[in-house]
């Protein structure tokens, strides 16, 4: 046998030596041909430590290289023959010694940080191991004639020496190569801050070896927390490893090196991060090695306690207690740095693949992936990687720790118990493999309908006004609890598979105790105490790999999915690489037009935008002003998208555009922050040119009345912003960039007569009269200015030319749109138009008109606000909540008496064996198998019984919580999703209710269970000796005040890391969204940095929320290995008299689970407080004060109601909030019955707070509204808003089909559907598709253009016939031939109608039977429009006045 192991142990050893021979060889090639200049010395020389560590790495080498030679000597002289293994030994380490000699020297030549080879690293772990279990076997073989000469023995003496320098060797060599790439960052860091402050925030990076170990790092933080709340400006950075631009620049390199070889993206992330894979590796296997050490030494302690009483006994029982400390201190230092280490890599591999993914959806253009598609990527995908760092180690770990279990048994109860045990072993693992593939299996489907749910969620959040003013949110939430109800059945099939699952880990070890004790009866090997409860102890151990093989096997399989999705998506083309984009060049061109086809490209068949076909070559002059027109549909956004880049070239050449670029979107793309954020987009500010831009973009007026001026917050999608205003506040970012060439799709139609004017004349022709300008349009009076003017249909420029040129041909497509516009201006008085040339201009703040946000008036009630957050401790009302959420909490008992019987069961069974084996005899083995049997198989029926529960309460409590929340957020006003952004809600109804269905039922039942087993493991100790109660009671002191004294900080970590998320999303969705503009704007650079100041603001945050788990571990760990310490010391000293030694043999083997006990016990009472936060966030959108009720029983009006549709304002007083203005100030009149009456108003006047107040979405403060003489405010939402029909100005369509969206309901026949496409000149669109009524809708309707969408919008009203109808500027971006015909057909079909139409164009209500002037929430001027039109001083009048004068042909000659 020991020729053997010297044979083997030698082999290694050659190994090791050819390995750093070749090292040595290949290190002083790459010498002699690196080129010798001197780099700057660092001063990280400065410092001492790192020589000092250099030296005594070389010393300790040396030493222990003339150590072993002189064995190998004195063995040749003294036995005249020398092992295989002496002879490698010497020389691997004398190799050894000389390489660390010549990297320190090569290191200090040439100023580099002193990093050792990672050969020499591995053959001093390996070397260390080896020497420590030598000595370690000596030392219990000969521990009876143990004394001081036994180390000092010439056969001993050399491991004795060598083993403490190979120990300190080891530690130092962690503690260096940890800090290695943060030690680099700090180096290369440009500015130095003051050495107070550098201390602070590098404090992991700077401390010691020992502080890492103990955590104490992370004293400052928990000083701070427990003195203030804490916030993020407490927490000190992460370390630059860590750091998303570190993390990514590593990742990128080398990816850049795979791709040369042809790799994977998973061979990059390896490579990557596989040095401080390594390092985890080494701490996962001590962690193993050492908790195998206490199964292997309990049989030696049992038999210690069986046998007789004497001194040397008595030292040989301490030494063990101290062996099995020691063991146990290493077990539970070694696994807090494994799982730490392992989340540190986790956080560096997600920072790494955010940027990344983030890098290349900034290229991807619209035809690329969903935007749901690359959230899921960084919500599931990346999360999912980042989660398996910590499961990789379990690839190589679980065989090990099967192997070392079977030695155990094999030495303890021979070969065919132990084959017998692997055999059970392998058989659990095989029956737990289907239950794991069906857990994945329905974990997948849950994800399915997870996706589904969230989507809808989604869409029905962004456009819930919409929702509640056609009074849809009810059949939207059923809808919505239909899908949950889906989820919910996979979910509960999902629970219940887990508890059967749980049930098979929980009775593993009773079904391979029962086998492995059978097979010893059957071949008659003796069963003695010692051997059983060492037995008993392995087949604990054993329980792991069991449980873990599934879960291992499911997280590789979902791991590979993400990476394989990640890396589709990172090597998809870049269809972006702007092929177009030439620098400006001398001459005057600025574009060139090629023929070509472009085509939109998508996978999921959902876009439908046409295919622009240019036929001939177009030159366009620098400092032209080009405009484009033509009808819906007919391809003006695609045009100038091409022209962009933005659309594949499929045939033809390139179009090619010199000169920097700047981009307006038909639909706004505003960034959250302030105004002034959105126009600077990232340049430096130039305070008049800045002031020109405001001027040119009339938005001097709207930064006026802001309380914060241009520092004005900007909430999500500007959802506190008019349509106008962000329409000019995107004009003006345009403008402030200052670039050669300006793409502006129809930035006219969000603003009234007046303000259009002024954006054409003082930015168009003043501020851009020397650029190059693209603009597309539907207002025809804009098209004389053009030098150059492109004319579209059907995805073609089917004409081009001057304005000149186009309108004297009698037949072109131009003049059949200018008769069109002619039309719509001979409905206005012909009188007026004699008039208007005499009139004076009138002053912008009289006669503004532009649409009226609620948000403006709101001042500071609008603020964007920070998320709220609790703070303190979760409260014990939200842990009642949740207890008696399901079934009242009736099976809670039930099932905490299940585990205490299970509990009681286990242990008994335990006892029952070892006592029966105690003395040969003592029962027959019938009677020893039945017994045990019985009670392991009756405990079995209890964990069944407990786990089913479980699932049946978890499936319950969960659904209820969501009911309670969904229900409440579709019953909460407008005002709360004004206020509220959308991802908030999202973050509760995705990851907060994930964490209540899957999680924190079993983390607050799993620290419950833990306690139980604890206190019963107590118990079983105290029988044995009383003394331990007293010592216990001082460690749970202790534990509780350390508890108390972490449990605030760690609170407010982990609500920091939940709210630290959301930003991260937030910017995801914002740059996808504005991606064009971003690209436009070459600002990819900027939205990459501030997207990794999020990543490492979460990093931080969640780098010392890890940090401080384990900090809390390892104080606890101690405490309770100390007092397992103490009980084998009070078991040795006790007179055997006084002693069950079954029950102490008991206590000893139960007390090796101890600190894993209480380490559960402590994870989960952590966990458990920071994953409630996820149920107290639920909790907060579970009580929203909800708006009035939907249906008042004993107040409903009649079902033919209205039947007239008249409409009075009695005195109407209407705030938004108590510190709030005004915004009505006691308005009253009546709108006729079937009558056509406009609003009109600059903005601030009231016109939006007026049909807020007809819906109900902001209540009186005084007055009333009577329809038909009935008080709306008597009658139900449902009742009130199911009666009116709106077509609010941004147009919404919904995921689904053309069907869903104009009947979300069902209510209606397809002929009726057929009929109001008809009408709002749709049908044909319709019919393109062969799919009909049946086509797709994207999300957000962007298969659509804007134009198209209101249409859509307009025939959802028409097909719900209702008897008061409001238009808020129902047509504003539809080209004037289909307006009229549009106008006509609303004429039609509103006849007998009451219409109010919030007007900002003047054709819109100039054939009105009233109209309303309303200025600063008074009633300026209400009357027939005729009327109002013979004062040439009334404001309505002035208003058509500058309409006409802006149309007239005179207005539009060149300045």
């Amino acid at each position: 046998m020991m020729a053997v192991l010297d044979a083997l142990l030698g082999t290694v050893n050659v190994a090791f030596l050819y390995a750093i021979l070749i090292w040595l060889l290949v290190d002083s090639l790459r010498q002699s041909t690196r080129n010798n200049h001197a780099r700057v010395v660092l001063h990280y020389f400065k410092r001492g430590g790192p020589m000092v560590f250099a030296v005594f790495t070389v010393l300790s080498c040396a030493v222990i290289s003339v150590m072993n030679i002189a064995l190998a000597f004195y063995q040749y002289s003294s036995r005249r023959i020398i092992g295989f293994n002496s002879v490698s030994l010497v020389l691997t380490w004398v190799l050894a010694t000389i390489v660390s000699f010549y990297s320190m020297r090569t290191k200090v030549r040439e100023n580099k940080r002193f990093r050792f080879p990672l050969v020499l690293i591995l053959w001093w772990f390996f070397a260390c191991i080896i020497d420590a279990l030598l000595l370690s076997s000596k030392l219990v073989k000969k521990f009876e004639s143990i004394n001081l000469w036994f180390f000092l023995s010439k056969d001993n003496v050399v491991d004795s020496v060598s083993l403490p320098l190979l120990v300190l060797l080891c530690f130092n060599v962690c503690a260096r190569e940890n800090s290695d790439l943060e030690q680099e960052q700090m180096l290369l860091q440009k500015e130095e801050e003051s050495s107070m402050e550098e201390e602070d925030e590098q404090a992991f990076t700077n401390a010691s070896m020992w502080s890492k170990l103990a955590f104490r790092w992370l004293n400052p933080i928990f000083k701070t927390g427990r003195i203030q709340k804490l916030e993020l400006g407490h927490i000190p950075p992460v370390p630059p490893s860590e750091t998303a631009e570190n993390a990514s620049s590593v990742l990128e390199e080398s990816l850049r090196k795979q791709k040369l070889k042809g790799g994977s993206l998973t061979k990059a992330i390896a490579y990557s991060i596989w040095k401080s894979l390594a390092l985890n590796a080494v701490l996962a296997g001590v962690n193993t090695g050492a908790s195998y050490i206490g199964p292997l030494l309990i049989t030696n302690f049992v038999n210690f306690l069986l046998g007789d009483n004497g001194d040397s006994s008595i030292q040989y029982g301490l030494v063990l207690a101290f062996i099995f400390f020691l063991a146990k201190t290493a077990e539970s230092l070694s696994q807090r740095q494994w799982y730490f280490g392992a989340q540190r890599i986790g956080i560096r591999v997600r920072a790494a693949l955010t940027s990344l993914i983030y890098s290349k959806s900034l290229l991807m253009k619209c035809a690329g992936p969903t935007q749901g598609k690359i959230i899921n990527l960084i919500n599931v995908d990346v999360e999912r990687i980042g989660d398996f760092c910590w499961y990789i180690h379990g690839v190589w770990l679980l065989p090990v720790q099967v192997i070392l279990a079977l030695v155990i048994l094999y030495i303890n109860l021979g070969g065919t118990p132990s084959f017998a045990a692997f055999g059970v072993t392998i058989l659990v693992m095989v029956c737990n493999t289907p239950l794991a593939n069906k857990q994945e299996g329905l974990h997948s489907k849950i994800m399915e309908a997870k996706d589904s749910r969230i989507k809808v969620t989604s869409e029905t959040m962004k456009n819930i006004r919409i929702l509640k003013l056609h009074s849809w949110e009810t059949s939207f939430l059923q809808k919505l609890l239909q899908l949950r109800e889906t989820e919910r059945r996979w979910l509960q099939k999902y629970l219940y598979t887990c508890s059967a699952v749980a049930t098979l880990f929980w009775t593993s070890p009773t079904l391979v105790s029962v086998v492995t004790f059978g097979a010893c009866i059957l071949v008659k090997t003796e069963l003695t105490t010692a051997t059983v409860l060492s037995a008993l102890a392995t087949f604990r151990i054993l329980q792991e790999p069991i449980y873990n093989l599934p879960e291992l096997i499911s997280m590789i399989i979902q791991t590979k999915v993400s990476v394989d999705r990640i890396q589709e998506f990172i090597k998809e083309d870049d269809q972006n690489q702007f092929i177009n984009r030439h620098s400006s060049k001398i001459s005057a061109v600025a574009i060139e037009i090629k023929p070509g086809e472009y085509v939109w490209e998508t996978n999921d068949q959902t876009h439908k935008n046409p295919t622009i076909q240019i036929t001939g070559k177009l030159v366009i002059k620098k400092g032209q002003k080009v405009a484009i027109c033509g009808s819906v549909g007919s391809g003006k956004s695609s045009l100038i998208c091409c022209l962009l880049g933005e659309i594949p070239l499929v045939s033809g050449a390139v179009t090619k555009v010199y000169g920097t670029r700047s981009y307006v979107p038909q639909s706004p793309w505003i960034q959250s922050g302030t105004v002034r954020e959105n126009i600077l987009f990232g340049k430096q500010m130039k305070k008049d040119f800045y002031e020109d831009v405001l001027d040119g973009c009339a938005l001097h007026q709207d930064i006026n009345m802001w309380g914060d001026g241009d520092l004005n917050p900007v909430e999500e999608r500007g959802i506190n912003l008019s349509g106008g205003q962000k329409q000019r506040i995107q004009l003006a970012r345009a403008v402030y960039n200052d670039s050669d060439i300006y793409f502006l799709d129809d930035p006219f139609s969000a603003v009234d007569a007046h303000t259009g004017t002024h954006l054409f004349k003082k930015c168009l022709m003043k501020l851009l009269y020397d650029k190059t300008v693209v603009y597309a349009t539907h207002q025809l009076e804009f098209l004389e200015a053009a030098d150059l003017i492109l004319v579209m249909k059907d995805g073609k420029i089917v004409e081009s030319g001057s304005y000149k040129d186009l309108i004297a041909c009698p037949n072109s497509e131009l003049v059949q749109q200018m008769a069109a516009y002619q039309e719509t201006l001979h409905q206005i008085n012909p009188c007026q138009e004699d008039d208007s040339a005499s009139c004076r201009p009138c002053q912008k703040n009289q006669i503004e008109v532009a649409e009226e946000n609620i948000q403006e008036i709101m001042e500071d009630w609008g603020r964007s606000k920070e998320e709220e957050a609790e703070t303190g401790r979760v409260k014990w009302s939200v842990y009642s909540t949740f207890v008696i959420s399901a079934y009242k909490g009736v099976l809670v008992p039930v099932i905490l008496l299940c585990q205490i019987l299970f509990q009681v069961m286990q242990m008994g069974s335990n006892y029952w064996i070892s006592w029966a084996t105690e003395q040969k005899g003592r029962v027959n083995n019938k009677q020893l198998m039945g017994t045990f049997a019985l009670l392991s198989f009756g405990g079995t029926i209890f964990i069944l019984g407990r786990t089913v529960l479980m699932a049946a309460v978890a499936v319950e409590t969960a659904q209820r919580l969501f009911l309670g929340m969904i229900t409440s957020v579709f019953r909460a006003p407008v005002s709360f999703f004004d206020t509220t952004p959308s991802s908030r809600i999202m973050s509760r109804s995705s990851t907060d209710q994930s964490t209540v269905d899957t999680d924190i039922p079993y983390r607050l039942a799993g620290l419950v269970f833990a306690l139980i087993q604890l206190l019963s493991i107590i118990v079983l100790m105290s029988q044995v000796a009383w003394q331990v109660i007293l010592l216990f009671f001082v460690v749970f002191a202790i534990s509780i005040w350390y508890q108390a004294y972490y449990i605030t900080t760690a609170r407010e970590l982990a609500r920091m890391v939940g709210i630290r998320k959301a930003p991260i999303l937030h910017h995801f969705s914002e740059s996808i969204a504005g991606a064009a503009t971003i690209r436009c704007f070459n600002q990819e650079k900027l939205f990459m940095t501030k997207l990794k100041a999020l990543i490492d603001d979460y990093s931080r945050v969640a780098f010392h929320n890890f940090g401080t788990m384990e900090w809390l571990s390892v104080r606890i760990n101690f405490l309770f290995n100390l007092v397992f310490y103490f009980v084998l010391v009070i078991l040795v000293t006790l007179p055997r008299s006084t002693i069950d030694p079954s029950l102490a043999g008991l206590v000893a083997t139960y007390g090796l689970n101890l600190n894993v006990l209480q380490a559960w016990v402590i994870w989960n009472l952590c966990n458990v407080e920071n994953k409630m936060i996820s149920v107290e966030r639920i909790l907060q959108f579970s009580s929203i004060p909800s708006e009035a009720p939907l249906i008042i029983q004993d107040c409903r009006p009649e079902p033919e109601w209205p039947k007239e549709g008249k409409v009075e304002l009695r005195n109407l007083h209407i705030r938004y909030d108590p510190a709030a203005p005004m915004v009505l100030k006691g308005v009253t009149c009546v709108f006729p019955a079937q009558k056509k009456i406009g609003v009109v108003g600059r903005t601030g006047s009231g016109k939006s707070t007026l049909v807020q107040a007809l819906f109900r979405v902001v209540e009186p403060l005084e007055g009333c509204i009577l329809i038909d003489g009935v008080d709306i405010s008597k009658i139900g939402l449902q009742d009130l808003r199911s009666k009116l029909g709106i077509i609010p100005q941004d147009p919404t369509l919904f995921l689904g089909t053309v069907r869903t969206n104009l009947d979300p309901l069902e209510q209606h026949a397809d002929q009726e559907l057929w009929e109001v496409l008809s009408k709002c000149h749709l049908a044909e669109i319709v019919r393109r598709d062969p799919r009909l009524l049946d086509a797709p809708v994207a999300e957000n309707g962007e298969n659509w253009s804007v134009g198209q969408r209101q249409l859509v919008c307009l025939a959802r009203l028409l097909l719900k016939k209702r008897r008061i109808l409001v238009l808020d500027e129902a047509t504003a971006s539809i080209d004037t031939a289909t307006d009229n015909l549009i106008q006509k057909t609303i004429r039609e079909e509103t006849n007998g109608c009451t219409v109010i139409t919030v007007a900002h164009r003047i054709p819109t209500v100039i054939d009105n039977d009233r109209v309303l002037v309303l200025d600063e929430g008074t009633i300026v001027e209400y009357d027939e429009p005729a009327q109002l039109l013979q004062n040439n001083s009334s404001s309505f009048s002035k208003l058509v006045s500058e309409f006409l004068r802006r149309s007239s042909q005179s207005s539009f000659q060149k300045r």
